[in-house]
C-alpha cells in the first residue's frame, strides 16, 4: 500500500513539463487525498476523498478522460519546441516520456482501490477511470499539431484580445457556417480560397471586405474560420484601438504551427488614429510585423477606410496632398478587396426563403410581400434585414 501511494504521489509531485496539469483542480485534490491516505483520522480522509470526487464530477466523472483532456490542452517548453521544429535536448525528451508514463499510471487505479488504500470504511461514491496510455496518445497528437493545435489553441477556435494585450478564448463563438449563408457565393468563394492558400503555405493576401452594412461581411469571415478550423485555422478578433498591439500578437503566434486570421471588424480611421501606422506596417510587410502564418481580414462599410472631411483637406502642410493620398490608399494595401453590395429584390427574397425554410416557416406570396414591406420600413434590403424579418415573424407567431 505504501508503495502504491508513494508512486501515485510522486507521479503528481515530480511533474515539471506538465506541472500545470498536476496542479489542475482535480489532480491537486487527488494529491491532497493521497497525502492523508496513511492518516489515522478517517474523517479527514473522507473529506479529502469527497473533495476529489466532487471536483471530478464537475469535470465529467472520469479521471482518465480528465487527464487526457488536460494533457491535450497543455502548453509547455517541450510542446512549443516540437511544434516549431526546434532541437529538443535529450534530458527534456526523457522528462517528457517519464511524465507521460507517470500520468498513465494514475489512470490504472480505480476509486475502489483508492478507498482501500486509505482504509476508508464509510460507503463513499465512486468515479470512473478509463485506463490510458499517454505515451502513445500525446506524441500522436503532437504530430498533428499543425491541425489540432496545442495548449488553448487545441480547445478553442476563436480568440479575442484583452485590454492588456493578452489572447483570450471566445467561450461562446458564433457557430455560423458557410452552408447556412445564402447569396454572395462568389465573394465567399474568394475568401475561402485565399484562406485555403494560407493553410497550404502558399502566398495568401490580406483581405478587405467592404461594402454596404448588413450584407454578411463579418459572417463570411467567421463562417470561413469555422469551416476550416479542423484544418488548422484559428481566428483572433481585435478592435481598432488594439491595432498598435499587432506586432506583439504576431510575435506570440509566429512559431505556432496553426494558421491565423487576424480579424478587424467595422474598420475605419480618423486621420490621427494611432492604429493607422500599425496596420500600414502589417499590410506593407515590415520585418517587425510580418509572419508567415497569419493574414489580416478586415471589414468596412467604407471603401477607403479613412474618414475624410472637407476640413481635413484644409491646412498649411506642405505635403498635404501626399498625406491625404497615403491615408486614402490604405485600402489599396490589402492584397484582395471584395465588395459586398446591397442585394436586389431577387437575392433578398432568396435569403428570406432560405431563412424561412430553416425555421420551418411557410413560404408563399404573402411572405414576400411582408418581407418587402419590412425592408422598406428598415430603409433597404440586406441579409441582416432578412434575418431580422424572420426573427420578427417568429417572435409574433408568424
Amino acid at each position: 500500500m505504501m508503495t502504491t501511494v508513494c508512486r501515485l504521489r510522486t507521479a503528481l509531485s515530480s511533474a515539471v513539463l506538465y506541472k500545470n496539469v498536476a496542479a489542475s483542480p482535480v489532480l491537486s485534490r487527488l494529491e491532497a487525498f493521497l497525502a492523508v491516505c496513511n492518516d489515522e483520522d478517517e474523517n479527514l480522509k473522507t473529506v479529502k476523498y469527497c473533495d476529489l470526487v466532487s471536483s471530478l464530477y464537475d469535470a465529467g466523472c472520469d479521471l482518465g478522460e480528465y487527464i487526457e483532456d488536460a494533457l491535450r490542452c497543455a502548453d509547455n517548453a517541450y510542446i512549443r519546441s516540437y511544434a516549431s521544429k526546434k532541437p529538443i535536448p535529450k534530458v527534456m525528451e526523457n522528462c517528457f516520456k517519464a511524465e507521460l508514463e507517470a500520468f498513465s499510471s494514475l489512470t490504472k487505479v480505480s476509486s475502489t482501490e483508492l478507498k482501500e488504500l486509505a482504509k476508508i470504511s464509510a460507503a463513499l461514491p465512486d468515479f470512473e477511470n478509463t485506463e490510458k496510455n499517454f505515451s502513445n496518445i500525446i506524441p500522436a497528437l503532437l504530430e498533428n499539431s499543425s491541425k489540432l493545435g496545442y495548449g488553448v489553441y487545441a480547445r478553442y477556435g476563436m480568440f479575442r484580445v484583452t485590454n492588456e494585450g493578452k489572447l483570450c478564448p471566445v467561450l461562446s463563438p458564433d457557430p455560423i457556417t458557410l452552408s447556412s449563408l445564402t447569396g454572395y457565393e462568389d465573394e465567399r468563394r474568394k475568401v475561402l480560397e485565399n484562406t485555403r492558400a494560407l493553410l497550404k503555405g502558399l502566398p495568401a493576401a490580406n483581405v478587405l471586405l467592404c461594402g454596404d452594412a448588413g450584407t454578411g461581411k463579418s459572417s463570411t469571415v467567421k463562417a470561413v474560420a469555422n469551416e476550416l478550423r479542423c484544418e488548422g485555422i484559428r481566428l483572433i478578433e481585435l478592435r481598432k484601438e488594439q491595432l498598435p498591439l499587432l506586432p506583439e500578437i504576431m510575435g506570440e503566434i509566429a512559431d505556432n504551427p496553426l494558421k491565423f486570421i487576424l480579424f478587424i471588424d467595422d474598420l475605419s480611421f480618423a486621420c490621427d488614429d494611432d492604429g493607422f501606422g500599425a496596420l500600414k506596417a502589417i499590410l506593407e510587410g515590415s520585418a517587425a510585423a510580418k509572419t508567415h502564418n497569419a493574414v489580416i481580414y478586415a471589414t468596412s462599410n467604407r471603401r477607403h477606410i479613412v474618414k475624410e472631411t472637407f476640413s481635413s483637406r484644409e491646412g498649411d502642410e506642405v505635403h498635404r496632398r501626399d498625406t491625404m493620398e497615403e491615408m486614402l490608399s490604405l485600402s489599396a494595401r490589402f492584397g484582395l478587396s471584395i465588395t459586398f453590395t446591397k442585394p436586389d429584390k431577387k437575392l433578398y427574397l432568396k435569403i428570406v426563403h432560405a431563412l424561412a425554410e430553416e425555421k420551418n416557416i411557410e413560404i408563399d406570396d404573402s411572405l414576400d410581400i411582408r418581407a418587402e414591406a419590412f425592408a422598406l420600413a428598415k430603409g433597404g434590403r440586406s441579409a441582416r434585414v432578412a434575418s431580422q424579418f424572420i426573427d420578427n415573424l417568429i417572435s409574433i407567431g408568424g
